[in-house]
């Protein structure tokens, strides 16, 4: 079967105009400069997966009962953060470049598909929070995923991918830990 190259070149041009068009229009409903400066520091607290990964080295040691889930959730995140690395040089998506989009932070690469930050972070909200058996680890996952836009690091499209890995492992993790216990 023959596909029209033309017509996926057209296809492909309205969605990155639709990505850039929420891009902007999440920018723009976000312009406060606090706004901006959370978005900073949560991009910072969610480099490299370290600040997940040294919350769940901290939680194996205040939870010696559950050291063994604890240490495998947080691998689980580190593995979300690995994997999505793997993905990013696969696709090789750049980062936002229209000139109506504003970048507020370095990156540590050109690629944005999927987004690291919003995998581990979901990686390891969903992992914890069935450890500490809270719902409220929960809600970074929301606020991790929206400061990657805002800081015109991702497309929306980058943080919803990166969200569905860190969910995919952390509820993995969880389901292993599960099936340990019983």
């Amino acid at each position: 079967m023959l596909v029209d190259q033309s017509n996926r070149s057209v296809f492909a041009a309205s969605v990155q105009e639709h990505e850039v068009a929420a891009l902007h229009r999440t920018q723009s409903l976000t312009a406060s400069p606090g706004i901006r400066q959370g978005a900073v520091i949560l991009s910072h607290v969610g480099e490299h997966a370290l600040s997940w990964t040294m919350l769940g080295l901290l939680g194996a040691g205040l939870d010696p009962e559950q050291r063994r889930p604890w240490l495998r959730a947080t691998a689980t995140v580190v593995g979300a953060h690995a994997l999505s690395v793997v993905v990013k040089r696969v696709v090789r998506r750049h980062r936002p470049t229209d000139p109506r989009i504003q970048v507020y932070v370095a990156t540590p690469g050109h690629w944005s598909f999927p987004s690291s930050h919003a995998a581990s972070t979901t990686a390891a909200a969903v992992a914890y929070s069935r450890l500490l058996r809270k719902r409220w680890p929960l809600f970074s996952i929301p606020v991790m995923m929206t400061s990657r836009v805002i800081l015109g690091v991702h497309y929306p499209s980058d943080v919803v991918a990166g969200s569905l890995i860190g969910a995919v492992m952390g509820r993995w993790v969880a389901n292993v830990q599960a099936v340990s216990a019983s």
